[in-house]
């Protein structure tokens, strides 16, 4: 339900406003004068303001003012007298949505008001996309560290060619997000950036996912399936957990590395590809090299360039960074205030042993968030962490 709050120092007129508008289904705040309605707004989040311009004490345009310091993007309807219309028009300079004669026509008022509604609408919407633009469009890697320092050049420096990248780490340091800033850096950033995690498919079915089927391939195969590497021509494909893949399939996306070329399970023709391959792997490939559990060759492909991102033991001194971070990233989230957190607290975080990296911190700085008031102390963190 939105809400409005009405400012005039006459009483009936405030009457008359609240009946009108608490038919439109409005909840309805009023105060008798700009320091009470000041008061209100500070404290209340209103959909719009219906502020008369003639007040004792502070009157309608200080008000105004000071609407636009505190919460700008509220609109403020002014309410005018028959011959106030030249400060009603200075007061639309001023920054004031529009303005209406006493005593208001009904549907004048309703138009406007409406009007104003779906203004804050647009407004509330237009940042929010605007946010989400700029945290895509910003890199999401967080830290200042000489690991961290590396990682990111690494990314300036291969993302804009097509050279293949294998991406080591542990689970939970962010090589999903390393994979997603060379794509962006990349000449086809437009392009689709298609992901697949090896180890989440079962290897009878892991060919189908790559690179697709017909219809009547299998027992399941009801209609024709794109794969991946089709659908990933001419953008990226990240390969997660490549590490986890059967030998069969690996022996098939060699072949697909090698040919730029593909058959759909169940056809006989040929589909040419060029996506940009990316993987990564939370283990060493040597060690299932040797243990035959990875084919060499495919190892040899895939690791053109090789990036390394450092565990978040290796690099505490990020955790100031992160935990930050974090703390304003929730808070949008969840549409509360920050919380804050203290300097023996972030202490008291570089101490743990952060096994499960950036996600485990991240899932720590929101039990603390909710665990705690608005600040977090060191004894917090020793008992929530």
């Amino acid at each position: 339900m939105p809400s409005i709050l009405i400012i005039d120092d006459e009483r009936p007129i405030r009457s008359t406003l609240r009946d009108i508008l608490e038919y439109e289904k409005i909840k309805v705040s009023e105060a008798e004068d700009g320091i009470k309605g000041l008061a209100l707004i500070k404290e209340n989040d209103y959909d719009a303001i219906l502020c008369d311009i003639k007040m004792p004490g502070i009157d309608g345009i200080e008000v105004l003012e000071q609407i636009q310091d505190i919460k700008p993007d509220i609109p403020v309807i002014m309410i005018s007298g028959h011959g106030n219309i030249e400060t009603a028009v200075e007061s639309l300079k001023k920054g004031a949505y529009d303005y209406i004669s006493k005593p208001p026509d009904l549907n004048r008022l309703l138009v406007t008001v409406r009007n104003a509604l779906d203004r804050k609408t647009l407004v509330t919407e237009t940042r929010t996309l605007k946010r989400k633009v700029s945290e895509k469009s910003a890199s999401p890697i967080i830290g200042a560290s000489k690991a961290i320092k590396e990682v990111k050049e690494m990314i300036e420096k291969v993302g804009p060619t097509d050279a293949r990248v294998l991406i080591t780490g542990p689970n939970g340091t962010g090589k999903e997000l390393v994979a997603q800033q060379l794509h962006q850096k990349s000449n086809r950033k437009k392009a689709p950036f298609v992901e697949v995690n090896c180890a989440a498919i079962p290897s009878e079915l892991i060919e189908s996912e790559l690179f697709g089927h017909e219809k009547g391939a299998f027992t399941s195969a009801i209609k024709q399936r794109i794969g991946k590497f089709e659908l990933a021509s001419g953008g990226t494909l990240f390969l997660d957990e490549i590490g986890d893949m059967s030998l069969s399939a690996q022996a098939k996306v060699l072949r697909a590395l090698q040919e730029n070329r593909i058959t759909r399970v169940g056809a006989e023709k040929e589909i040419s590809v060029s996506p940009r391959i990316i993987a990564a792997t939370n283990k060493n490939l040597k060690e299932e090299i040797a243990g035959g559990r990875f084919r060499e060759d495919l190892y040899h492909r895939l690791s053109v360039i090789l990036i390394g991102v450092p565990s978040l033991n290796d690099r505490k001194d990020d955790i100031p960074l992160l935990a930050n971070h974090f703390l304003t990233l929730i808070s949008q989230e969840t549409g509360s205030a920050p919380s804050k957190i203290e300097e023996d607290a972030i202490d008291a975080l570089k101490k743990v042993d952060w096994t499960g990296n950036i996600r485990q911190l991240r899932n720590t700085i929101e039990r603390l968030i909710i665990m705690t008031d608005q600040t977090i102390k060191k004894d917090d963190v020793v008992k929530f962490a």
